[in-house]
């Protein structure tokens, strides 16, 4: 099968018309579903038997061996982690609360834009792809830690490597799981495995680092956990210690985390970066997008998520992006779980099934000029009702059913604020004037195979505060990460002991913050119990002593 394999089965649906098609790949039975109607069949009439996943070898290293939400089985566990997310982690308000951090952090996109303006001048060239990741790994690491993560670079590299060569389900190993010679051949496993211990080792630094923050919190101001995602998920912990239906023990919190991080940051960063190539191949597109967003802010400083409401063609725009350019195009693969007929065919039990959301989006069945970029599609019938929430079966980006994505509010949030901002502070051109690439690239979702480089116009100024946060940004990040550094080093990743705290002079960094911060400016007051001559001074008996060490 070729590398974009939603394409490779779109073209055999298409050239055998087959609505459902079996396939064996290697030892596993798989059957392909290419129509709404059999979509409709399986996620929604027959969606219990197809609500459980498949776990190939390669999933079970990268999906922590199906702990989390996504890859869990279908059963009691199951549903309790489901409502964990949909009541406490991923509902309507618990967005709404972390509203200040999306807001903060699409103003220090903007900003980080517009410093690499000014310093690259006309025509400067900047990495929209690496802005746009940075942007949302920022938005949803604030939004599960309360704050920045100390190893941060060190964790968006080893998820970048990640996304990029783990392809779930497609290695010789996993269409041969009886052979350890094909296993070992095609060597995806042990990469998967690689990948799953760097990434947990970091998500345990970041649980730690979590804990520790709460329980100073707790001790001196009996602060809030629920702030953030992490402390909700701590809060359960405790709360549900000593349920004996399901337990959030470690590695389940570390699947959960992976999980909302995967879920809103992957999905969101890649259709970003969609619409975007979408708009500059499209300039009567942008130019009606950028009216609207202009328009409605009406010259203010920057876009906040109050404007959203307003902005109607923008989330078109997003919504025809999301029909191009399905995230998952073969959606999270679904197990059969008893023989099932769907559309007059026989679905065997075990059967591995792939819903091809990516040519359903396509389908001149379904769409005017599929292969079109025509946002104003949806303002007119039969489209003008159409939404992406798993109702319309022609047009399930994030899919239906049981296990439809849980994380739809908090990726569409962060995609609208940080596409507005874009449009609304910047003007856009092709760096070389030329025809833009859009070659796909296929890993955990079909993103852009090369970096997205564009030439941006400032028109609408960030503050200069905005300004100073963006250019300081990566002088800020790289001092963070030496300081990092240089605690891992020290300790060797184990926890400081009172012998190695001795030699401050390893410490740098924290002396310099205790020199511009001290934790008590004017000390501890004194009493002078007799007078006294201090530097020519007489201080009398009895004299109230403050030292101002700020």
């Amino acid at each position: 099968m070729k590398p974009l394999a939603h394409r490779t089965l779109a073209d055999l649906a298409r050239r055998h018309n087959a609505p459902v098609m079996y396939l064996q790949l290697g030892e596993v039975p798989a059957v392909v579903i290419s129509s709404r109607d059999a979509a409709r069949e399986v996620l929604k009439t027959h969606d219990t038997v197809f609500a459980s996943r498949p776990m190939s070898l390669s999933m079970r290293a990268t999906a922590n061996e199906g702990l989390g939400i996504a890859f869990s089985p279908y059963g009691r566990r199951w549903r309790h982690l489901r409502k964990m997310c949909t009541v406490e982690l991923l509902s309507a308000a618990r967005v709404r609360s972390l509203r200040a951090v999306r807001e903060d952090e699409a103003a220090r996109l903007v900003a980080a834009v517009a410093a690499e303006c000014r310093r690259g001048g006309a025509g400067a060239r900047v990495n929209v792809s690496a802005r746009v990741a940075a942007f949302v790994a920022d938005s949803v690491l604030r939004a599960i830690l309360g704050e920045r993560f100390s190893r941060r670079d060190e964790f968006l590299q080893v998820l970048e490597e990640g996304l990029r060569s783990i392809k779930p389900g497609t290695s010789l190993g996993d269409m041969f799981p009886s052979s350890r010679l094909l296993r070992a051949i095609s060597g995806t496993f042990s990469k998967d495995r690689e990948f799953h211990r760097k990434i947990g080792e970091l998500v345990n630094c970041a649980i730690d680092q979590h804990r520790d923050r709460r329980e100073r919190s707790t001790n001196t101001t009996g602060g809030d956990g629920d702030k953030d995602l992490m402390g909700v998920l701590l809060r359960i912990e405790q709360e549900e210690g000593d349920d004996p239906d399901f337990q959030l023990d470690t590695g389940t919190l570390k699947a959960v985390i992976l999980d909302l991080f995967g879920g809103g940051s992957e999905t969101t960063g890649t259709t970003l970066l969609w619409s975007i190539s979408e708009l500059m191949r499209n300039p009567t597109v942008m130019q009606r997008a950028q009216e609207e967003v202009r328009h409605v802010l009406q010259g203010k400083e920057r876009v906040d998520e109050d404007d959203l409401t307003s902005l109607k063609f923008l989330r078109l725009v997003i919504m025809e992006t999301l029909r191009l350019h399905a995230p998952t195009p073969l959606l999270m693969p679904r197990e059969c779980t008893e023989r099932c007929n769907i559309s007059g065919f026989d679905v065997p039990q075990g059967a591995l099934v792939l819903v091809n959301a990516w040519w359903m989006g396509r389908d001149p069945t379904y769409w005017d000029q599929p292969e079109e970029f025509k946002p104003e599609r949806f303002e007119q019938a039969p489209y003008s009702n159409m939404d992406f929430r798993g109702t319309d079966f022609e047009y399930i980006p994030f899919g239906a059913g049981r296990r439809m994505c849980p994380a739809i509010a908090f990726a569409e949030a962060n995609m609208e604020l940080a596409l507005a901002s874009l449009l609304y502070h910047f003007d856009w051109k092709l760096p070389s004037g030329g025809e833009l690439d859009m070659e796909e690239e296929m890993g955990i979702t079909v993103r852009r195979k090369r970096d997205l480089y564009l030439c941006p116009t400032i028109i609408h100024a960030p503050t200069k505060e905005r300004e100073r946060l963006g250019a300081a940004k990566k002088n800020e990040d790289e001092k963070w990460n030496r300081a990092s550094e240089l605690y891992r080093n020290f300790t060797g990743n184990s926890s400081i002991s009172q012998e190695k705290c001795r030699n401050g002079e390893k410490f740098p960094h924290s002396k310099q913050a205790l020199r511009l911060h001290a934790s008590t400016p004017l000390l501890m007051p004194r009493e002078c119990t007799e007078r006294c001559n201090i530097s020519g001074f007489d201080v009398p008996q009895g004299a109230l002593l403050l030292v101002n060490a700020w």
